[in-house]
C-alpha cells in the first residue's frame, strides 16, 4: 500500500512539473529578445519552480511519514485471522532478557556455518551469551570453535568413556551418548553458569535473521504463563508447499515437543534434571510424564533449517522431508507486536471456535477442487490409520508421539493446501489423547 500511494505522489509530482514547464517555454511572448529584463524574469521564474517542488517534496515526505506510523499500527496489533489480539499496552512487556544460547557440536567442521550466522544476527552480545559444548573428542571440530576465540565459551563434555549396551541395541548407542551430553551441558549452562533462560541449538542448523527477535518476544509467554513450556523455531510441516509463507508473522501452540532450535527456563530444567533419560531424549520429552498438558509455541515459517543429512538417524527422513523445510526470509518485527494472543486463555476459545466453524470436507473434495472459494475447510479424523493415512495424502508428517501429532494443537494440525487454510482435526467432542496412537 504505501508503495503504491509512493509510486503516486511522484508521478503526480513530476506530472505537474511537466505541465509547468510545458507552459512556461511555450507562453507568447511577442518577440525573441536576449535582454537583461528578459534573463531576470527568467531568473525568477526558475527560483519559483524551485520553490515550489521543494514544498511539494516536503509534503510528501510528510505523507510518507504519516504512512509510516499507520503500518507500525499494524504490525503491532497483528494476530491471526479471526482472532483480534488484545489492545497494546497493560500485558506483558519485553524487558530485554537475558537468553544463553547453547550450541551443542560434535564432530562437524561445518559447526562454523552455523556459528557464523548466531554471531551475525544476534542483536546484542550481553544479551546472547553463546556456549559451544562439544561431545566426542573431535580435533578439528576443535580447532574451529576455538578460533571464534572469546566470541563464544568452548566447553567439552569430559567423560567420552564407552557405553555399554546389550547387543540388539548397540547400533542405537549414538542416541545414548546425546542424551548423556545433552544432560551435561544443560546442567552447565543452568546449574553452573546460572543462566534462567537458554536457547538450546545445534551445530547442523541454519537459522533466520529474525531468530533472536522472535525468542526475545516469546520470553514473556514463557515466563508468564504455566500452560507453555516451551518455545520451538521449528515447523514439523514446514514444506513451502503446506504453509503459508507470507504469513511469517504467524504463531501457534502446539502439543508436539518441536525441538530443534527450543527455549527452556531453569525452573524446567530443574523439573527435569533428575530424572533425564539414558536415550532418545526428545521422544521422552514427548511422554505425558514429562509434557503434563503443557504446550509450546511455534511458528507458522520455520527459523531453523538443518542441513545436517549425517547423523546418529543416518538421514531418516531428510531426504523425503527435511531438507524440504522453508527457512523464513522475510523478518518480522515480534517485540513491536502483542503476543498475549498466545495466552491459552485468549487462544483457545478463538481457536477451537473458528476450526470447527470451517467446512467439513472430504480428502477427495479438497484434492478435487469441489469446495468453492473457502478460505478455511476441515478434514476429520477419528481413528489412528484414518489419521495417518490422510495425512500421508497430504504431504504431513503422519508419525504420533504419545497419541499427539506432529505440530497438533487439541488433535488439530494446520496447514495450507493450493492456498487455502485446512485442519485436520478430531471430531468436535475431543476431550484428550489416545496415548496407544504411537
Amino acid at each position: 500500500m504505501r508503495q503504491k500511494l509512493l509510486v503516486y505522489v511522484v508521478a503526480g509530482t513530476l506530472l505537474w512539473s511537466l505541465v509547468y514547464l510545458l507552459v512556461f517555454v511555450n507562453r507568447p511572448n511577442g518577440s525573441v529578445r536576449r535582454t537583461e529584463e528578459t534573463l531576470n524574469s527568467l531568473t525568477e521564474q526558475l527560483a519559483d519552480l524551485q520553490n515550489t517542488l521543494s514544498q511539494q517534496n516536503a509534503e510528501n515526505r510528510r505523507l510518507l511519514d504519516a504512512l509510516n506510523k499507520i503500518a507500525d499500527n499494524r504490525v503491532a496489533a497483528a494476530a491471526p485471522a479471526g482472532l483480534v489480539a488484545p489492545a497494546a499496552g497493560g500485558g506483558a512487556t519485553v524487558a530485554a532478557p537475558v537468553i544463553a544460547v547453547l550450541v551443542f557440536a560434535c564432530n562437524r567442521v561445518t559447526v562454523s556455518r552455523h556459528l557464523d550466522q548466531v554471531l551475525r544476527y544476534r542483536p546484542d552480545p550481553a544479551r546472547f551469551p553463546v556456549i559451544v559444548s562439544q561431545d566426542c573428542g573431535d580435533r578439528p571440530t576443535a580447532e574451529v570453535i576455538a578460533g571464534y576465540g572469546s566470541a563464544v565459551k568452548h566447553i567439552q563434555q569430559p567423560d567420552q568413556s564407552d557405553i555399554v549396551l546389550p547387543a540388539k541395541e548397540k547400533k542405537f548407542k549414538g542416541y545414548f551418548k546425546i542424551a548423556r551430553h545433552y544432560r551435561w551441558a544443560l546442567s552447565q549452562a543452568f546449574d553452573t553458569f546460572n543462566h534462567s533462560t537458554v536457547l538450546i541449538l545445534e551445530d547442523d542448523l541454519d537459522i533466520a535473521p529474525d531468530i533472536f527477535d522472535y525468542f526475545t518476544s516469546t520470553y514473556p509467554l514463557l515466563r508468564d504463563d504455566p500452560t507453555l513450556w516451551c518455545v520451538s523455531a521449528w515447523n514439523d510441516n514446514g514444506k513451502l508447499s503446506r504453509i503459508n509463507a507470507s504469513a511469517a508473522e504467524l504463531l501457534y501452540r502446539s502439543d508436539f515437543f518441536p525441538g530443534l532450535g527450543w527455549m527452556i527456563t531453569d525452573k524446567l530444567w530443574h523439573e527435569l534434571r533428575d530424572k533425564w533419560p539414558k536415550s532418545y531424549w526428545d521422544d521422552w520429552m514427548r511422554e505425558p510424564a514429562q509434557r503434563l498438558d503443557r504446550a509450546c509455541i511455534r511458528p507458522e515459517v520455520s527459523r531453523t533449517r538443518t542441513f545436517g543429512k549425517k547423523g546418529v538417524s543416518n538421514g531418516l527422513f531428510f531426504e523425503k522431508h527435511l531438507k524440504f523445510i522453508h527457512l523464513n526470509d522475510r523478518p518480522v518485527p515480534f517485540t513491536k507486536m502483542d503476543m498475549r494472543y498466545l495466552l491459552r486463555e485468549n487462544y483457545d476459545p478463538w481457536f477451537v471456535d473458528h476450526v470447527y466453524s470451517c467446512q467439513e470436507v472430504t480428502y477427495t473434495e479438497l484434492k478435487a477442487r469441489q469446495i468453492g472459494h473457502k478460505d478455511c475447510v476441515r478434514i476429520q479424523y477419528v481413528t489412528k490409520d484414518g489419521f495417518k493415512r490422510t495425512a500421508k495424502m497430504l504431504g504431513l508428517m503422519d508419525d504420533l508421539k504419545s497419541g499427539v501429532p506432529r505440530t497438533g494443537y487439541r488433535g488439530v494440525v494446520s496447514f495450507m493446501y493450493e492456498d487455502r487454510r485446512v485442519y485436520l482435526a478430531p471430531r468436535p467432542d475431543w476431550t484428550k489423547y489416545d496415548l496407544t496412537w504411537s
